[in-house]
């Protein structure tokens, strides 16, 4: 059987990050591992070298890898997810968002509601008080879903007229905004306080939305198993957490890992809440 596209987009994926992000220390040690902990190092150099990596020295501040992960998980995003529109039809959109006002949620059906809030509290300072920030909500990564003309819908045969279905947030006469479909955040490693920001950001989408709820994800290089499962365990905000290399991950832990860390890696697995980064477009269609 020849090679998937989904197998070659994730090649391609890697040897991007190769490209443009990955580097090593002195030592070997890729940029995704906590080089103070000789199992994330293992861990991290045995995936390294299994997606193609070769000695790299470099650095790179945060705020620009962070920026271009996005980047570059936004763009195979965009050339993966758009292949399935037999299985998922729409006018899709998929972008990096790069303003972290508080705004930028708003724009959104679910959402365009906070416009009126922020307005509120920001001329009241006991509602602002009363409500925090529990309204500031800037996604990484979006999906977006246009709604459609009548001439759309009523393709194959005439479905709506305009004697009903008025308030239809498909209906582009209804609803002139894009649907969130997804929100998709990057975090390269994760450490406590990063794990706990998504988590917060996850619970304010699904706490302050109007209507459906959107595909809530995290996508993440941290080699730890451990910390992964700080994020990816239990239910009720994130979906799934995806790896960037999962199944290079398993074959570290597998080598490097004690029976708690494999045990860790395997319920995470089994029960869904630990995925690959090639599962992501697939998961979106549905």
């Amino acid at each position: 059987m020849s090679q998937g596209y989904l197998s070659l987009a994730r090649s391609a994926f890697h040897q991007e990050l190769l490209d443009q992000i990955i580097h090593t220390d002195q030592e070997g040690v890729p940029n995704f591992a906590d080089s103070s902990q000789l199992f994330s190092r293992e861990v991290a150099r045995h995936i390294y070298s299994a997606i193609g990596g070769k000695l790299r020295k470099g650095r790179l501040s945060g705020q620009t890898l962070g920026n271009q992960f996005e980047l570059i998980t936004s763009k195979y995003i965009e050339e993966t997810f758009l292949k399935l529109g037999h299985l998922r039809p729409g006018n899709w959109t998929i972008e990096q968002i790069r303003s972290r006002s508080s705004n930028a949620i708003a724009r959104f059906e679910q959402y365009t509601h906070l416009i009126d809030l922020k307005a509120l509290a920001d001329s009241n300072q006991v509602l602002a008080a009363a409500l925090g920030n529990d309204y500031a909500i800037s996604p990484d990564i979006v999906v977006l879903r246009e709604p459609e003309e009548d001439d759309s819908i009523n393709r194959k045969e005439i479905l709506v007229d305009r004697d009903s279905s008025k308030q239809s947030t498909i209906r582009k006469i209804a609803n002139a905004v894009p649907v969130l479909h997804a929100s998709i955040s990057c975090k390269w490693t994760l450490r406590s306080d990063r794990a706990q920001n998504a988590r917060s950001e996850a619970l304010n989408l699904l706490r302050n939305r109007k209507g459906r709820s959107p595909h809530i994800v995290i996508l993440t290089a941290e080699p730890t198993p451990s910390r992964i499962s700080s994020i990816a365990l239990g239910t009720g905000d994130i979906d799934c957490v995806y790896h960037f290399a999962l199944y290079e991950l398993q074959e570290a832990v597998r080598t490097y890992g004690n029976d708690d860390n494999n045990h860790l890696l395997d319920i995470m697995i089994e029960g869904k809440r630990l995925k690959d980064i090639s599962d992501l477009p697939l998961d979106l269609a549905v």
